[in-house]
């Protein structure tokens, strides 16, 4: 499954526990990744700084449903029951 564009719930529900740059503790989450373009894209996509987190996270369509809102909502539950 590709990503929808104009998305970004991956970027911004998560926590992120490894420092990437200008985030060296990490990402909170709920937070939009500062990494993020005005298009919603990653700019640190197919860079070595990119956390292996992210290279790792698959779209799929229990996560991203069939909306943005509905992605955010299954990350962000998904961040809340892995605390």
């Amino acid at each position: 499954m590709n990503c929808r564009p104009g998305c970004a719930a991956c970027c911004i529900a998560p926590s992120i526990s490894s420092p990437m740059p200008r985030l060296p503790h990490g990402k909170p989450a709920g937070v939009p990744c500062p990494h993020l373009d005005a298009d919603l894209r990653c700019r640190l996509f197919g860079q070595p700084e990119r956390p292996a987190v992210c290279s790792s996270l698959q779209s799929s369509e229990e996560m991203c449903g069939n909306t943005r809102e509905q992605a955010l909502r299954w990350l962000t539950a998904l961040e809340t029951a892995t605390r």
